[in-house]
C-alpha cells in the first residue's frame, strides 16, 4: 500500500492492471534521460503514500517499449489513469497540481473500491459530469448534486412529488444497478429509466415516452442495496435520466439522500486517445 511498482514489461504491466480490478491505477511513462520525469518523480511519491488506494506504477519507455507503444505514449512524462483496466483519462508534462487533480478525481471512496458489493463493477461517480446534470422540480435548497455524495445532504422535490433526474457521464460507461438511500415513507417508487437522449425530458415526454426499464420500488429497496438493472440493455450509455412519478408514501415530497450508479467505464478510444487533455494544465475538476 502506498509503494510504486516498477514495471518490467507488457505481461507485468496487464497482471498489475488485472491485478488492481477497480483500485484506481496511475502508471508513469518516464525515462532516465528526461529532466521533468526526474523532477516530478519525488512527487509522485509523495502522491503515492498520500493515497494508498491507488496503484501507482513507473514505467520505463527505454525498458518497455511495447508497452509505451501499444498505451499511445510519445512524450514523456505522460501520466495515464486505468481504472477496471480501463484508460479513464491522461495527462502529459510534469504538473504536479494537474497530476493530483486528476487522482483526486478519480480516485473515488473506499465504497467505490468495494464496488459497492457488486463484483467487477464500480460507483460511477468519478464518471459522473455534475456541470452537464439536471434535475426538473429539485427544490433550491436540496438540489440533485446532494444526493450524488453519501455525505451531501439530500435531493427533495419542489411543487409535488415528481422528479426528473439527467446524469451524463464523461465517457461511455455499462451500468449494472442502482443503490438507492432515501426515507422510507418519502423515497421514489415508480421510477421509468430512459439512456442516451439528447436532451433532458419534459414529464409530459417522461410519461408518455416507452422507457428502457421501470421500477417498482418498496421500502426495502431504498435502504442502499444494489437494485438490478437489465444489464443487457445499459451496455453503452452516455446519459441516463430517471422519471420518479411517486413516492412510498404518496405525498407531495419526494426524497433522495444518496443515489449511486454502479457499473464500469467502457474503453471506447484508444490511439492517442485523450489527447485534448494535452496543454489544460492546472485545470481542476
Amino acid at each position: 500500500m502506498g509503494s510504486i511498482k516498477v514495471i518490467s514489461d507488457e505481461a507485468h504491466f496487464q497482471t498489475e492492471l488485472a491485478n488492481a480490478a477497480t483500485r484506481l491505477v496511475v502508471a508513469d511513462f518516464t525515462a532516465t534521460w528526461c529532466g521533468p520525469c526526474q523532477r516530478i518523480g519525488p512527487v509522485f511519491e509523495v502522491l503515492a503514500a498520500k493515497y494508498p488506494r491507488a496503484v501507482f506504477l513507473k514505467i520505463d519507455v527505454d525498458n518497455c517499449q511495447e508497452t509505451a507503444a501499444s498505451q499511445g505514449v510519445s512524450a514523456m512524462p505522460t501520466f495515464i489513469f486505468y481504472r477496471n483496466k480501463t484508460k479513464v483519462d491522461r495527462l502529459q508534462g510534469a504538473d504536479p497540481v494537474s497530476l493530483e487533480n486528476k487522482i483526486q478525481q478519480y480516485y473515488g471512496t473506499e465504497d467505490t473500491e468495494e464496488g459497492e458489493g457488486v463484483a467487477g463493477h464500480m460507483d460511477l461517480s468519478p464518471f459522473i459530469s455534475k456541470s452537464q446534470c439536471e434535475c426538473l422540480n429539485e427544490s433550491d435548497d436540496h438540489p440533485l448534486a446532494h444526493c450524488l455524495t453519501a455525505s451531501g445532504g439530500f435531493l427533495q422535490s419542489d411543487c409535488d412529488e415528481q422528479l426528473i433526474i439527467s446524469i451524463t457521464f464523461n465517457q461511455s460507461v455499462k451500468i449494472h444497478s442502482l443503490r438507492i438511500t432515501a426515507p422510507s415513507d418519502k423515497g421514489p417508487k415508480s421510477v421509468k429509466i430512459f439512456i442516451n437522449q439528447p436532451r433532458t425530458l419534459d414529464f409530459d415526454m417522461a410519461d408518455s415516452y416507452t422507457s428502457v426499464q421501470i421500477l417498482d420500488l418498496e421500502p426495502s429497496d431504498v435502504e442502499g442495496n444494489p437494485i438490478n438493472l437489465r444489464f443487457v440493455k445499459f451496455q453503452n450509455v452516455q446519459n441516463i435520466q430517471f422519471f420518479v412519478r411517486d413516492n412510498l408514501g404518496g405525498g407531495e415530497v419526494t426524497q433522495i439522500d444518496h443515489l449511486a450508479i454502479i457499473g464500469s467505464p467502457i474503453n471506447t478510444t484508444n490511439m492517442g486517445d485523450f489527447k485534448r487533455v494535452t496543454g489544460k494544465k492546472g485545470e481542476s475538476h
